[in-house]
């Protein structure tokens, strides 16, 4: 099954500037193949079911690894059985009906 998830990852307990963790999850979806758009606070993400969650998991040992002591992830999770929609499909819908 394909999903669209926005991922936010917080690390705790690591200071203000978070950037070095972010560069880290997006490493790991970037190796684990996933179409992805960062935007500021957080990534969308489309794929598998499967790959993207093990991706959002791997963010999270990555991030441990790193040296935060906690996490808290935000996630949201779309998904569609009637057709197949990617991101750029969702925001042109969005776009083609602004006025000009």
């Amino acid at each position: 099954m394909n999903v669209i998830v926005d991922l936010c990852v917080v690390p705790i307990g690591v200071g203000v500037s978070v950037s070095e963790y972010v560069v880290a999850c997006q490493e790991v979806l970037a190796d684990a193949g996933l179409s992805t758009r960062l935007h500021a606070y957080g990534t969308n993400i489309e794929g598998d079911w499967d790959a993207v969650f093990a991706a959002i998991k791997r963010c999270h040992e990555v991030v441990h690894e790193m040296g935060a002591p906690r996490i808290s992830t935000t996630i949201k999770v779309g998904t569609r059985n009637d057709r197949e929609q990617t991101m750029q499909d969702k925001i042109d819908s969005v776009v083609s009906k602004l006025n000009p």
